[in-house]
């Protein structure tokens, strides 16, 4: 009867301690899930980031390429005008070296043919004309043309005055003027000593204005009508030079 008695005063007491020690096991147990659960959110996260993080590498690499690929073409597009600019030199030197030498070639001339000018007034003011153009004054040398033209419209250094003034007017990037005065020499002088001269500068206008194809047409002209004269020649290099 007593052992009954402690036995039924035990198993209360085993049952709670029972109870005591899984409710740390269950804990435990749920302390996992819960880990789990934010192991694979971080899992996710993380995942997420680096698809984000390649998918930017992989714009960052397209964008570098396609940056390469603009450097490129700027720099194409840089030499191209460093060659266009060193052509333009080289032609604006090769004018004003073929101006220089048509000066001197028709200074001697001038001086001699302006003493038959109609009066000395006429002398003097082709002349100054022409050392306003020495001196490197073009503008003043087409003004002084101009006046010397209409002046002295029976003169016999028309021609000429018609052909420097045309020089003068592309000095000054008058382009329309120029030519005009260099096809007035053309049409009313073609056999002049300047008219040779004269569809050169008609020429370098063209090329001066980017209109390449007349050029090179007024060019090989030049050459058909005047294929002995020294602006033939000078012809003959630029259009060898295109």
């Amino acid at each position: 009867m007593a052992s009954n008695l402690a036995t039924k005063c035990l198993l209360p007491l085993a049952i709670f301690a029972a109870f005591s020690m899984a409710g740390p096991a269950r804990a435990g147990l749920f302390d996992d899930s819960g880990a789990r659960q934010q192991i694979d959110e971080l899992k996710r996260e993380l995942n997420g980031r680096m698809e984000t993080v390649s998918n930017g590498q992989l714009d960052l690499a397209s964008q570098n390429e396609e940056l390469r690929a603009e450097v490129a073409r700027l720099r194409g597009q840089v030499e191209t005008l460093l060659n266009e600019i060193e052509s333009l030199k080289t032609r604006q030197h090769d004018f004003y070296v073929d101006l220089n030498s048509r000066l001197v070639k028709f200074e001697t001339n001038a001086q001699s043919t302006a003493a038959s000018a109609s009066g000395g007034a006429a002398s003097g003011s082709y002349e100054s004309a022409l050392n306003f153009l020495k001196e490197g004054r073009p503008s003043e040398a087409l003004s002084e043309f101009n006046t010397f033209i209409g002046s002295h419209p029976e003169s016999d250094n028309l021609p000429d005055a018609y052909f420097w003034a045309g020089t003068a007017a592309l000095q000054t990037k008058d382009v329309a003027a120029a030519s005009k005065h260099f096809n007035a020499v053309l049409s009313r002088w073609p056999k002049s000593s300047v008219a040779p001269d004269a569809m050169l500068g008609l020429a370098n206008g063209q090329i001066a204005i980017g209109d390449q194809r007349n050029a090179r047409r007024t060019l090989n002209s030049l050459i058909e009508r005047y294929p002995s004269s020294d602006a033939a020649k000078t012809a003959k290099q630029h259009l060898a030079a295109r």
